[in-house]
């Protein structure tokens, strides 16, 4: 019912123009989500993560590690909708394989198997059905996405069956776990993190072309974009955002104090 209540609101998704390879209709209201998501990033999560990261990997590791197996049962579920059924053989035997020798997931003798995660959400699912990609949007928290994607994010709140056999308490636990290894790997990639938010001159710019290119890719997507030189001049492109704040954004146009 979610899945079917997902595809209702894409039929409502923008359709790029013919030849367009970043639709972007929302940039004013993504740029404002940008803006709070690098903020929330400046204050909190990032001090958090490097703080994080400075533990040994025989605290973080088993954290991680049972983040990506309570997110298996998901991945299994689509990979039966993709008709994958070779990833959804290899996330299945994976899944038990770490629940079960691996001590609940802390521990990942899969990998010294060769059983490696077949990464898979219900957005790659909505692809193989052939829905269109949509417009770029940032969400806030959440961060860059389409609608094709931010649709499948919904549904994969519900689509993995351990929500269903497992406690409201221990759901809220696996919750936390999931968050902690968000921020484990924040930490881990801090370095290339802070360069693409706080080093180039238009970060949202960046992050969009860098998101849509790896998801492409990742999907075997076609739409190769070209790449964005992060010393040019944001300002340049055009665009202004009438609700932007003059003295916080480098491209607002303050008003004439001489009219």
């Amino acid at each position: 019912m979610v899945a079917f209540c997902a595809l209702a609101l894409l039929t409502a998704c923008s359709v790029a123009p013919a030849g367009v390879q970043v639709h972007d209709p929302y940039e004013a209201a993504n740029r404002r989500a940008h803006e709070f998501n690098k903020g929330l990033d400046r204050s909190v999560i990032r001090p958090v993560s490097v703080s994080i990261a400075q533990l040994p990997p025989d605290v973080t590791d088993p954290i991680v590690n049972f983040a990506e197996n309570t997110a298996l049962p998901g991945m299994i579920v689509n990979g039966l909708l993709q008709a994958d059924i070779g990833g959804m053989a290899t996330n299945t035997f994976r899944f038990l394989l770490n629940s079960t020798i691996g001590i609940g997931g802390l521990f990942d003798p899969a990998d010294a198997l060769g059983l490696y995660e077949e990464t898979t959400d219900f957005g790659e699912t909505l692809a193989v059905w052939g829905v269109p990609e949509g417009a770029y949007r940032e969400l806030p928290v959440r961060g860059p996405s389409t609608e094709r994607d931010a649709a499948g994010n919904i549904v994969d709140i519900f689509l993995n069956p351990l929500n269903e056999v497992i406690s409201s308490e221990q759901l809220a636990y696996v919750t936390g776990t999931r968050v902690a290894a968000g921020l484990i790997y924040r930490g881990r990639f801090s370095d290339t993190v802070d360069s693409v938010l706080y080093d180039s001159a238009d970060s949202y710019a960046q992050t969009r072309i860098l998101y849509l290119q790896n998801r492409r890719f990742q999907l075997g997507e076609t739409g190769e974009i070209g790449a964005v030189d992060p010393y040019a001049d944001p300002c340049a492109g055009g665009f202004e955002d009438p609700y932007a704040d003059p003295e916080n954004d480098p491209c607002a146009v303050a008003p004439d104090a001489s009219q």
